[in-house]
């Protein structure tokens, strides 16, 4: 009889000890979550390449040369015509339009007409490239 109350007892403590480690791990869960929930107020990004502000800025502060460079990278796109054009221009814009404002698709698709009825992107291909040695917002 004592070999099954031994047996019981054992359960007892197995299922106790079991649901205390469920404890605790609902414990670091919350904690986790509530350290999840509170990072996005904090979060600072470090940009070494940046040393004016101490090299750090807040995550929602877009750095000046982001702009420049993605600025630039979407003109190249849109003003590289590797065949046509009349025709790539129109395909350029519609290719990049997630990553133009609406009324900046409008310019631009207005701009495609208007050179299309001057005839000045039929005569073939075009490209927009950076000058080797040139940077952003210093004079050339």
């Amino acid at each position: 009889m004592s070999r099954f109350r031994h047996a019981i007892k054992n359960r007892d403590q197995h299922i106790l000890t079991l649901r205390m480690a469920c404890g605790i791990l609902v414990l670091v869960l919350l904690l986790t979550l509530s350290g999840w929930m509170a990072s996005p107020r904090n979060l600072t990004i470090h940009n070494p390449p940046d040393l004016r502000t101490g090299s750090t800025r807040p995550w929602w502060e877009v750095p000046t040369p982001s702009v420049y460079s993605f600025a630039f990278y979407i003109f190249q796109q849109l003003n590289a015509w590797p065949k046509n054009g009349a025709q790539d221009y129109p395909a350029k814009i519609y290719a990049l339009s997630p990553y133009l404002t609406p009324a900046c698709q409008d310019f631009l698709r207005e701009d495609a007409k208007t050179r299309a009825d001057s005839g000045s992107c039929s005569t073939g291909c075009a490209w927009c490239m950076k000058f080797p040695a040139g940077a952003m917002g210093r004079a050339v």
